[in-house]
């Protein structure tokens, strides 16, 4: 029983136009259904999927730097569990994107107490680091990748104090997002640059073609996700942070996952329009153990937060270790598929979280079995409790196959439990079957 992976978009760069890319084989397809209220540029239909660069170079980061990642994002070194050749565009990372420090700090150029902005708004790129910005993206397009910018900055801050001088600086920075042909773009919280719903209209109105946006106001947006307004008002971007900046360790990663209960709670993460808790630190200064890894890409995948890597794609070691757990297709069409409902905890104790996200209209749901203690712990689905699985008890089981792992492991009537170690989770599909077709006898 393999899962089709939905289809992931992705801007062509020699035909300009956005196409619906890398489809996966299998034998079930998932629903998407797209409410009226997101982004209406039609992007990010599916949770974004890519790589970005602060985490793994910080400031330290250049143009050499970003276009040796994007080798690494095509190279088919690794195979997938099939044994096929396998990147990690091909899973769908096809997106790469450059974080802060492009900027030239305090250019004598820069407009009175400004840092990188000239008094035309233009931003100033540090050309030593930076020499050519569209050769680099050229060299995306040519990989079949996109490439991805950043605005606003948190090492020299430029803070336009007017409406007048900020519409002139997001002017200016989506000018030269045209001219340097860049597909996506993050907005980060640091900086004059806030005025989502313009700088939305400005992208809209001078390239050639959507663009991906990314909201990074660290949970504290200026503009939350409202359904009840048109989507160039409700949600001017594709996703959008529910945090504070994530940081390699279980502590942060279990805090930065809690902000998105609140906007599943109130249907507010959507096709178009998702709830983002960071960046994954899969790979990362070797903080994570095996258990916390597959933890923190379950649990980020179950919740259909965005799929953004940051670790060193061209480092073999790094890569081996977590393989397994980023190229897990079952594990990504869970993120992909939508149903009418981003997934969220069902349940939760102080040594255990459990997740659930509806898939294929509900017959089949997707639950993350997570211990969050410190020792070994049994955890149990119930099948009544786990929202979205409904069915007569007298005539009803439930089929439930390890997708970690690949394999089905049998049909029960009222629970599953396994044995957990601490910090790791559990990763299942639970299937709704006739009990006469499975060989059990209905209850009279």
């Amino acid at each position: 029983e393999n899962i089709n992976m939905p289809n992931q978009l992705m801007l062509v760069d020699s035909i300009r136009v956005v196409k619906m890319m890398f489809t996966f084989t299998g034998l079930v397809a998932f629903f998407c259904v797209v409410p009226a209220s997101a982004n209406n540029n039609g992007l990010a239909l599916t949770p974004p999927l890519g790589w970005r660069s602060w985490n793994l170079f910080g400031h330290d980061v250049n143009q050499s730097l970003i276009e040796n990642i994007m080798d690494g994002m095509v190279k088919r070194t690794r195979r997938d569990h099939l044994g096929q050749p396998t990147s990690l565009c091909d899973l769908g990372y096809c997106d790469v994107g450059l974080d802060d420090n492009w900027q030239d700090c305090n250019h004598p150029s820069a407009a009175p107490h400004m840092n990188y902005h000239d008094k035309e708004g233009n931003p100033i790129v540090d050309l030593i680091l930076f020499p050519d910005l569209k050769r680099m993206t050229d060299h995306a397009h040519a990989l079949n990748l996109t490439a991805g910018w950043y605005g606003n900055n948190c090492i020299c801050e430029d803070r336009c104090e007017t409406e007048e001088e900020c519409q002139l600086q997001m002017k200016g920075d989506v000018k030269a997002f045209v001219k340097y042909n860049f597909d996506s773009w993050k907005l980060d919280g640091c900086g004059g640059e806030n005025d989502l719903v313009f700088f939305n209209s400005m992208i809209m109105e001078m390239a050639d073609r959507p663009i991906v946006v990314e909201n990074c106001h660290w949970g504290n947006p200026k503009y939350d996700p409202d359904n009840t307004l048109p989507p160039a008002l409700g949600c001017p971007y594709n996703f959008y942070r529910t945090s504070g900046d994530i940081r390699p360790s279980y502590e942060s990663i279990m805090s930065n996952l809690a902000t998105v209960e609140k906007y599943h709670s109130r249907n507010q993460s959507y096709p178009g329009c998702w709830a983002y808790p960071d960046m994954l630190q899969i790979g990362i200064e070797n903080a994570l153990t095996p258990e916390e890894t597959r933890s923190h890409f379950g649990s980020w995948a179950i919740v259909s937060s965005p799929l953004i890597l940051s670790h060193d794609v061209n480092d073999d070691v790094v890569t081996d270790q977590i393989w397994g757990v980023i190229s897990n297709r079952e594990v990504l069409a869970v993120n992909q598929a939508y149903a009418g409902d981003s997934g969220g905890v069902y349940e939760k104790e102080k040594s255990y979280r459990y997740f659930s996200k509806p898939i294929d209209g509900g017959r089949k749901v997707a639950v993350l079995l997570m211990n969050t203690g410190r020792s070994k712990n049994i955890l149990m689905a119930k099948f009544d409790d786990i929202p979205g699985l409904s069915c007569d008890v007298d005539k009803c089981a439930y089929h439930v196959r390890d997708i970690w792992n690949h394999k089905n492991l049998g049909v029960f009537e009222t629970l599953w439990s396994v044995s957990v170690e601490s910090h790791d989770a559990a990763f299942v599909m639970v299937d709704l079957v006739q009990k006469k077709d499975v060989g059990i006898a209905a209850n009279s």
